[in-house]
């Protein structure tokens, strides 16, 4: 790929505008053929609008189509779905693969499923988290709880949970349906999906891929950055419904990839998912007993960084050699819920409980005298997970709803090979004797929330407070800015969140809007110190802290035409040990967008607004990353369109920042300062990039 001269800003505009020529005279038709063949399409059908701030649909709770068109550009992985929901926010790494962040809580604080199991990844430094597996389009919804209000879903999820879902039933008649979708854009961006499904009364099939990819893509100055990925995946779904209330399910799955990252020193090769589950469901059992759900899964990451695939490797570095690493993780697990039902209750409640092993080598390129394929896999951790759950659903009156839940967890770990002293810094502790050792703890959460719903208006108040109590993650005990040895192993105590949300939600037939707002304390917050050379260890340990935020949405139709929204973000954090904010806070955010949408057709605009920030906390963060210092504000101005060809095609395409803004998100990556491209403070997002999607549903 050619990229734009560094001889100044003005040519590289140029550049950029040349660039995508093809693609707007595209988008041109995209946005005004639709007064051309408006006639063709009928007039039952809405015309399709392009997602750019997924609305919360019941306390706390946004459910969003992944399938739908949407700005910016459509996802390549999970993460790149979650940012467009009010509350998310994430960590740039290069093109893809970044790492997901709900109101400044990231990593194990937020759970991740996909089809009710979890996954996860390898690498010390997070290049590959659970996001990273997940391909959004194959799936047909995604559901975001915030906060510790739902104990369904396994432990220690105290900023929220995230569950990618397909959705499976018995077919009453032999049919079939077909979602397919090819993407094009800037930097070589092209996507192919492809979700076939056909069923009959006794069961149903189905079978979904993908395909992403792109070039390395420029900051608005017209930089390179460090940034191409391509990615596939297969899953295939078997399903026998002997009956309307019996479900036997297999799902299987596989998919790799590559990854090239500017903030690294090594890039990802290598992404292999293999994954399997095998769920039955059982309704209507007794009059009361509604449901039984029985579920295996297992979903195995097998993920290979080095320098020399997508990169030459750099003499003058730290790693002048071709090297490579490679991790993995083997993650088994199940859960058998039961559903009961009375005239004003619901309780589900269950078991569930997960096993990973996580294993490591390190060597050569393949061919060489130290190939890493050769060399044996050294087992560096194993953790474990068994829980008990119940939550309760309760109409105390006709319009209000008290629910509440509970679940106990006892959590393990064991360490191999830990080094008996403490790592002081650079190479310290490697002559000491090293053992292997376990640890456990016992977890309890639980949570109430109370719903009103208003008499005089469509209107629903709520508030609740929840509880929640986190085992320290793989990266917290071994990962590579960590002390990993004995007592760095034996040091720190669980997470243990306490937060109040509340909040008020508004629906009629032309007004939408939402204000949720939490408080919470934090005992034994996880905190990162990073070390203050690539050659020094850093630590992890335990603080008291406060967090506070909250978000808030409004979409209003103005007429039968337009339609506009708005949203707000705001997260906000203090270390209560150390006097000193709490690092990785994302700034204020605000997102108005305006559309106007007339039979097959809809343009719209998205502006893009984020505060400056100056509470940070250098040299501290997460498990993902720490704060690099102050960052600024910015505006980012994009546009889309979308089209209705017929009643089975759907055009969509957009301009994602129009104005070719150069700018960095606060929470980031420092780059890796590569041969041959821009080394900014912080991986700078793409500049000006144009996009078109058409997507077919028969």
């Amino acid at each position: 790929m050619t990229h734009a001269p560094l001889a100044g800003r003005a040519s590289a505009r140029l550049h950029s505008l040349r660039r995508l020529r093809p693609l707007g005279a595209l988008i041109a038709t995209a946005l005004v053929g639709p007064a051309l063949a408006a006639d063709a399409v009928p007039a039952q059908q809405m015309a399709p609008v392009v997602v750019t701030a997924p609305m919360q649909d019941s306390p706390l709770t946004v459910v969003t189509d992944p399938k739908a068109p949407r700005q910016p550009v459509p996802a390549s992985d999970g993460a790149d779905l979650l940012k467009s929901i009010p509350g998310f926010s994430t960590i740039r790494k290069g093109g893809s693969n970044g790492d997901p962040v709900l109101r400044g809580m990231s990593g194990s604080r937020l759970g991740i499923q996909i089809d009710g199991g979890l996954i996860g990844g390898g690498c010390p430094s997070r290049m590959d988290p659970p996001t990273a597996y997940i391909a959004p389009e194959l799936y047909d919804r995604v559901t975001v709880i915030k906060g510790p209000e739902t104990v369904l879903y396994g432990p220690g999820n105290s900023a929220g949970v995230v569950r990618f879902d397909r959705n499976f039933s018995r077919y009453a008649e032999p049919r079939y349906s077909v979602d397919a979708s090819v993407l094009g854009g800037s930097w070589g961006r092209n996507d192919q999906n492809l979700d076939l499904r056909a069923g009959a009364p006794s069961g149903y099939l189905g079978v979904s891929a993908n395909h992403t990819h792109s070039q390395d893509y420029e900051d608005g100055d017209g930089q390179r950055v460090h940034s191409r990925y391509d990615r596939w995946n297969v899953d295939t779904t078997l399903g026998w419904t002997p009956t309307d209330d019996s479900r036997l399910e297999l799902a299987v799955g596989k998919g790799d990839g590559q990854a090239a990252y500017a903030f690294s020193a090594m890039d990802g090769s290598q992404f292999l998912r293999e994954s399997a589950a095998l769920t039955w469901t059982q309704q209507h059992l007794t009059t009361h007993w509604d449901e039984l759900e029985v579920q295996a899964y297992t979903n195995y990451a097998d993920h290979v960084m080095d320098n020399y695939t997508l990169r030459q490797p750099d003499p003058a570095s730290m790693m002048p050699m071709a090297m490579a690493s490679n991790v993995a993780r083997r993650a088994n697990g199940g859960r058998i819920a039961g559903t009961w039902r009375w005239d004003d209750v619901a309780l589900v409640a269950g078991l569930d409980g997960s096993a990973n092993v996580h294993t490591a080598r390190l060597g050569g390129k393949p061919g060489s005298m130290h190939d890493y394929r050769e060399l044996p896999r050294h087992r560096d951790a194993r953790m474990a997970d068994l829980g008990a759950f119940g939550e309760l659903r309760w109409a105390v009156a006709p319009r209000q709803r008290l629910i509440t839940g509970a679940r106990l967890d006892r959590a393990q770990a064991r360490g191999y090979d830990l080094s008996t002293a403490a790592r002081s810094g650079g190479m310290g502790g490697m002559a000491a004797a090293t053992v292997d050792a376990d640890r456990s703890s016992t977890l309890p959460a639980g949570f109430v929330r109370y719903e009103r719903d208003l008499a005089s208006s469509p209107t629903t108040l709520y508030a609740g407070i929840g509880h929640v109590e986190r085992f320290p993650d793989y990266w917290e005990l071994f990962g590579r800015h960590v002390d990993v040895s004995l007592p760095g192993f034996r040091r720190l105590a669980p997470e243990k969140t306490t937060q109040f949300d509340i909040g008020v939600q508004y629906r009629d037939a032309r007004l939408k809007a939402w204000v949720s707002g939490y408080a919470g304390v934090v005992q034994d917050f996880i905190l990162m110190h990073y070390p203050m050379s690539a050659m020094g260890s850093g630590t992890a340990s335990n603080v008291r802290a406060r967090i506070a935020g909250g978000e808030a949405g409004v979409n209003y139709a103005f007429d039968a035409h337009w339609s506009g929204d708005a949203t707000l973000s705001t997260a906000w954090g203090e270390n209560r040990s150390e006097h000193r904010p709490l690092p990785q806070m994302p700034p204020l955010e605000a997102r108005l967008g305006l559309t106007y949408a007339r039979d097959a057709w809809s343009i719209g605009g998205l502006w893009r607004l984020a505060t400056a920030q100056h509470r940070v906390a250098v040299g501290e963060g997460n498990i993902v990353g720490q704060d690099l210092g102050p960052s600024a504000g910015f505006g980012v101005l994009s546009l889309n369109g979308s089209y209705r060809l017929g009643q089975h095609l759907t055009l969509s395409a957009g301009i994602d920042n129009l104005l070719d803004k150069a700018y960095a998100e606060h929470l980031n990556a420092a780059p890796q300062g590569l041969v041959g491209y821009v080394n900014t403070v912080r991986v700078n997002e793409p500049g000006r990039t144009g996009w078109l999607k058409l997507a077919i549903h028969l």
